[in-house]
């Protein structure tokens, strides 16, 4: 048996620092073994523009935050996945940190861009692969990743158990549409979400909370509440994610028919 969980809450824009303390003092006494943070949640989300940006985002081999999270996975034994603005030379990523007490395990850079992030954030470049923590392989996608069925087949083709799917939503749909990523894989996945709104000078955002942990029969085995913090951690039985039979003659891997998809992989 494994514990699996999310925090969900409300970054502050621009402010690291305290988004950081913010985490630390809600994780403080937590029992978990792996904990999933929302989409870029020290920074915040609604970037202005690409220069406002790169004066927040760190670069992965130089970064205090990671410092931070790393310290605080060490002191707790057990693993964060978290949201984070990176930078690469030139380039800047919408990423995903997997955080254990040795350190970064693994970084996933954001596939499918969700509107604005296009003018400020670059396309990830990073592969879909599964790294296995205590156990449980799991797999990273991040926020608009749940429109593109694509990106939670392939993790699950590739092993996964879990889905760990930080995000900052500002559509209604996810929350739905990730339990049926999870059912039609068979596999468990974690959403966390933000709530609140972020004034920026172009708008404002509403972010619609809601992070939820989904069960691999689709099942929503728990939603939070759409504006206030909420940690959950619940415990889950790796098995029920490892077995892909639907009835006694259909098998949710075994049954597909690739040779009648290529469509999926061609250029609209």
């Amino acid at each position: 048996m494994l514990k699996i969980g999310f925090f969900q809450f409300n970054p502050k824009f621009g402010k690291v620092g305290s988004n950081i303390a913010k985490v630390i003092s809600a994780l403080k006494g937590v029992q978990a073994d792996i904990v999933v943070l929302p989409e870029l949640p020290f920074t915040g989300y609604f970037f202005k523009n690409r220069d406002e940006l790169r004066g927040m985002a760190e670069d992965l081999r130089n970064s205090s935050t990671v410092e931070s999270l790393k310290a605080f996975c060490q002191e707790k034994d057990f693993h964060l996945v978290t949201g984070f603005a990176e930078k690469v030379g030139d380039r800047l990523f919408n990423s995903s940190l997997l955080i254990g007490p040795g350190g970064i395990i693994h970084t996933y850079r954001k596939l499918h861009l969700f509107n604005t992030e296009k003018d400020c954030f670059d396309p990830g470049d990073t592969p879909l692969v599964i790294n296995s923590v205590r156990g449980i392989k799991l797999g990273m996608m991040i926020c608009f990743d749940w429109a593109f069925p694509e990106t939670a087949r392939i993790l699950a083709l590739k092993g996964a158990d879990l889905l760990c799917h930080p995000s900052n939503l500002v559509l209604t749909h996810c929350q739905q549409a990730m339990l049926t990523r999870s059912l039609e894989n068979s596999v468990f996945s974690v959403t966390a979400n933000r709530y609140g709104i972020e004034s920026r000078p172009q708008g404002d955002l509403t972010f619609t909370g809601q992070s939820q942990i989904a069960g691999p029969q689709g099942n929503l085995l728990h939603r939070a509440n759409a504006a206030q913090d909420e940690l959950h951690v619940i415990e889950i039985d790796i098995d029920e994610a490892r077995d892909k039979r639907l009835t006694e003659k259909n098998n949710l891997f075994k049954d597909r028919r690739p040779g009648f998809y290529g469509e999926l992989v061609r250029p609209v």
